[in-house]
């Protein structure tokens, strides 16, 4: 006993006195410095309740009761915009924002404009959004990507008569369709920019009054907020009428299952580029505005997107696959030889070992001499993104999940549910499903016996009822009986399967379905989401008719992979059989028989694509129809 006092109060040499203090200094270096762990704010193997009906509902809430909004003192999008100005005490982007939409919304009640339910305004720039909603008006989107009949068909379906642009342009596309007495209700343009008093007398000469940028009640949550059209895949424009609080339960229901791991603060940047008229940026502005966060506009052109980011270095950045498919591109086509592909592969693996373990990170050796040079691309400070509008494969949900050190989650719905349905939670690194409900709705899935699909075997339509479901479409209550039955539930027309842990998986789509000639159904979206996983394809669209017995398609190649693809397979000259073989997973009937190569993309302008960059069906049908008649026409030879 004694020689162990006499050891431990005997004084140490220099040496290991100097080694206790460097390992105890190692330990308090890594206790600090090591990454933290994201843990999942709920069960990820029970991520849905079961409820009476069939249905079932976020477990975020103890309750059945559905979330309406997220702060007591925001529960319209006015009131969410106050918000944000109080919390950021009169910070970046809040000051000009404040000024503009207080002046321009009195001007609006200056030019006789009702602070109410019935005065209806179009717009084209956020700040008139604003403005509407200061003074209880409805704000409808007007985006000139729809092209001009569109934008005509809604003005006239809304009745609008007063239209607020960004540009002197816009404003003589309208003034030419008052000459041609396509509008004949328009009677006020207001400009934001500068413009020449030509264009005031052009404006004079058809009865439209043109001015320049130079308190009413304040809305309730049960007020209608926006109609938003939406341009659909076949058919005129639908305005989905969208209350206050429909947006703001859609906000609140992000921020609620977000909580634990994403404190939106206001030093938090989103960048904007997705179109007004899309919901889903919609509702991530929301967030930001309620929350005292900031905004930033791209300058117009995505392909600047790149410079923009690098300049804003947004935190937050909501996105669409396509956008992420490019990116997954060019992390691997930049593993041009064997060492680097293996190291990528290497520094990945390591990555989504700890995404795994619920590390996510953007300081690691892997990013500092693998991804950093892409990470900076998107400015270095993303901390959260969220995909929606469109599937993303997994191996591409993966691979940026491992790539970029941030949150990516991935976010189900459409406009008449004011944006999202469904959203993978934090910490669930799985992939293949679209997360399970939002706290704001639940979530069903209804027979659909010619398809096959029964809710007995946990598939079917999925059907949404809550807070965010829309209120029906403007002057269109044959469309609307359509999309909302009589007990309330929102049928979208996807196909879902309830998966063992709770989470939704979309599976099919009801509407675009088609027979061939020997009674086989075919779903093109299904089949061009597997063709598209193809490295060298950007885009493809699928087609087939009822007098036919196999299916054709329409493949553009991307211009950056498809050399380097090509030289790898060792093939000189690209043809259209290079597209054909590349994929050997889909059975007989749902392979493409032949192809037409196009050399140009699909545009949103040529009226091919939606504002959400989905195919328009019939357009591309009409568009390709020379084309289309010749495969056909070759096969039979």
């Amino acid at each position: 006993m004694i020689w162990l006092l006499d050891f431990l109060f005997s004084p140490l040499p220099t040496p290991a006195l100097i080694g206790l203090v460097v390992l105890g200094a190692a330990i308090f270096f890594w206790v600090t410095t090591r990454p933290k762990t994201i843990s999942p704010p709920i069960d990820l193997n029970n991520q849905s309740i079961g409820i009476q009906g069939g249905a079932r509902r976020s477990t975020f809430l103890p309750e059945n009761e559905l979330l309406a909004y997220y702060y007591e003192d925001a529960k319209t999008m006015y009131e969410a915009f106050q918000r944000g100005l109080h919390v950021s005490e009169n910070g970046p982007f809040y000051i000009v924002q404040r000024m503009d939409r207080e002046y321009l919304g009195s001007g609006l009640l200056f030019k006789g404009c009702k602070p109410s339910q019935d005065q209806v305004i179009g717009i084209f720039w956020i700040i008139s959004e604003y403005a509407c909603y200061t003074y209880s008006m409805v704000a409808v989107p007007l985006y000139d990507t729809l092209g001009p009949d569109a934008i005509v068909f809604i003005i006239n379906k809304a009745d609008i008569s007063m239209v607020i642009c960004d540009k002197p342009e816009k404003a003589l596309i309208l003034l030419e369709n008052c000459e041609q007495g396509k509008i004949p209700d328009l009677k006020t343009i207001i400009l934001m920019d500068l413009f020449e008093d030509e264009l005031k007398d052009k404006g004079a000469k058809e009865g439209v009054e043109i001015l320049s940028f130079q308190e009413a009640e304040p809305p309730k949550p049960e007020d209608l907020g926006v109609v938003c059209f939406t341009s659909g895949t076949t058919g005129d424009p639908k305005g989905a009428m969208l209350t206050h609080e429909n947006v703001v339960a859609n906000a609140a229901a992000f921020l609620k299952s977000t909580e634990t791991t994403f404190d939106c603060k206001t030093s938090d940047i989103s960048v904007s580029y997705l179109p007004l008229a899309h919901m889903f940026e919609r509702v991530v502005q929301t967030i930001m505005y309620s929350s005292g966060a900031r905004v930033g506009f791209f300058q117009g052109d995505i392909r600047l997107l790149t410079d923009d980011m690098k300049t804003l270095k947004p935190t937050v950045f909501p996105t669409v696959p396509r956008l992420l498919n490019r990116i997954s591109d060019k992390i691997q086509s930049g593993a041009q030889n064997p060492l680097k592909r293996v190291l990528l592969n290497f520094a990945l693996a390591r990555k989504l070992d700890e995404v795994k373990k619920g590390i996510l990170r953007n300081d690691s050796i892997w990013d500092k001499m693998i991804f950093k040079k892409v990470q900076e691309t998107m400015g270095g400070q993303v901390r959260i993104m969220v995909t929606a509008a469109a599937p993303i494969s997994p191996s591409v949900l993966t691979l940026l999940r491992g790539a970029l050190g941030c949150q990516i989650f991935e976010a189900y719905g459409q406009t008449e549910c004011a944006a999202g349905c469904t959203f993978t939670v934090p910490g669930d690194c799985t992939t293949g499903h679209v997360g399970a409900p939002l706290p704001c709705n639940i979530i069903k899935l209804e027979d659909v016996a010619d398809m096959n699909y029964f809710s007995s075997n946990n598939e079917g339509e999925v059907c949404i009822k809550g807070s965010n479901v829309f209120k029906g479409y403007l002057k269109d209550p044959e469309r609307t009986a359509e999309a909302i039955d009589k007990d309330g539930w929102l049928h979208t027309g996807d196909i879902g399967k309830w998966m063992p842990n709770g989470t939704l998986k979309i599976i099919d789509r009801k509407k675009n379905i088609f027979k061939l000639a020997q009674g086989e159904y075919i779903a093109p979206e299904k089949i061009e989401n597997v063709y598209i996983r193809s490295t060298p394809v950007a885009q493809v669209f699928v087609h087939g008719e009822s007098l036919k017995s196999s299916l054709v398609g329409i493949v553009v190649p991307d211009p950056e992979v498809l050399p380097k693809f090509a030289a790898k397979l060792g093939i000189k000259d690209l043809s259209e059989e290079t597209y054909k073989n590349s994929c050997k997973c889909l059975s007989f009937y749902t392979q493409v028989k032949d192809i037409y190569i196009h050399p140009e993309m699909f545009t949103i302008e040529q009226g091919l694509l939606t504002p959400t960059l989905k195919a328009k069906r019939a357009e591309l049908s009409k568009y390709f129809q020379t084309q289309l008649e010749a495969l056909y026409a070759n096969m039979q030879e």
